[in-house]
């Protein structure tokens, strides 16, 4: 099993999200593609709870578009296992933000995520899709600041 220097202490924000029985693939196994899955919920809940998005691009004035995405997978996880979700902010630029997610089983208390993985948002105008600085959206701003990792702490990106 590969290793990883993140652990759940890395997080400040974390939801339990439960696996689905459609979750696993045909080696009984979460498909690696619901990390994303998991990875956008986290995010956009976040959003929208702490950062004053209301996630309908046509009653907020800023959306996030994806730019770029990662996965690193440590370990299996299949259905019936309740995920915790652990979410920080890496990098906060001008207009974008990476974010990190943990993915930790829940009642397993080792503190090693089963996979590490994120996407990079730039925040654009949701009408002109032209890009936005954070720092004129206070809420967005102060949530994101909210999550932000400590500089001594490196992102997996």
């Amino acid at each position: 099993m590969p290793t990883t220097h993140i652990t759940k202490a890395d997080f400040s924000h974390f939801s339990e999200y439960p696996t689905r029985w459609n979750d696993n693939d045909q080696y009984g196994h979460l498909n690696n593609a619901i990390y994303y899955h998991y990875f956008d919920s986290v995010i956009n809940d976040y959003l929208i709870k702490h950062c004053g998005l209301t996630g309908n691009p046509s009653t907020t004035p800023i959306i996030g578009l994806v730019v770029s995405s990662y996965c690193e997978f440590y370990a299996p996880v299949s259905f019936p296992q309740t995920l915790v979700l652990g979410l920080s902010a890496t990098k906060i630029g001008r207009s974008s933000v990476t974010y990190e997610v943990g993915v930790f089983q829940k009642g397993k208390e080792d503190g090693r995520p089963v996979a590490v993985g994120g996407y990079t948002h730039v925040f654009v105008d949701s009408v002109s899709r032209k890009s936005l600085s954070i720092a004129t959206h206070a809420d967005l701003q102060h949530g994101l600041e909210r999550i932000a990792r400590h500089p001594s702490i490196t992102s997996k990106l």
